[in-house]
């Protein structure tokens, strides 16, 4: 008689899951050009040879790891972009979404702000140039739409504004820790009240 697969079971991470949480740790704590193979393997607890049954190399793991992880990011932006929110409250939500990133992706994250630069000089790591370019129009649009509607104000430079946005927001992976005194949700709240309101009594 075969088991009888339970739905904890099922929710169990595959060990293709396990391995690649392993890579994206390793990867973001050392580098992706100083992790090796055997870094990766015997972190695992696995021979070497034993990690070219899931994958072919370690490009091929930093790949699945980086593209899956923007692929569900940008699917949020979009939904942001789309919705009938009004212009602060799509900044807003967009702000939050991107701390929600660093608590749950925290190494891809690292990863993408560490060797991006990298990998983009690898033909198959081409779309994260792509995706560069499409989280600059993600940003633009908001700030634009801020202004065009008044929620935001008419003399504000949006591409600085963006690149202010972009830094501040994802280096913060290099400083907070899930778990430390406060959580992502309130590190967005006190973002989103200095970027829209100010410091100033």
């Amino acid at each position: 008689m075969s088991a009888v697969s339970t739905p904890e079971a099922k929710n169990e991470p595959s060990r293709r899951e396990q391995l690649l949480t392993i890579a994206a740790q390793l990867f973001a704590e050392k580098g992706f050009r100083n992790t090796t193979v055997r870094d990766i393997a015997d972190a695992a607890g696995i021979l070497s040879g034993s990690l070219y049954h899931h994958f072919d190399s370690k490009e091929s793991m930093v790949d699945e790891i980086l593209s899956t992880f923007q692929e569900a990011l940008f699917a949020q932006y979009d939904d942001i972009l789309a919705s009938d929110d009004n212009a602060r409250s799509k900044l807003e939500r967009a702000v939050r979404v991107s701390f929600e990133a660093i608590e749950e992706h925290g190494p891809e994250v690292a990863i993408y702000q560490n060797d991006a630069d990298y990998l983009v000089t690898f033909e198959r790591f081409g779309y994260l140039a792509d995706r560069n370019t499409q989280s600059r129009q993600v940003w633009l649009t908001l700030l634009e739409e801020g202004v065009r509607t008044g929620a935001l104000r008419p003399d504000l430079d949006v591409t600085l504004t963006y690149r202010f946005i972009r830094d501040t927001v994802w280096v913060a992976v290099r400083w907070y820790r899930p778990g430390g005194q406060h959580d992502h949700t309130e590190v967005a709240d006190q973002y989103v009240r200095i970027l829209l309101d100010g410091i100033s009594s």
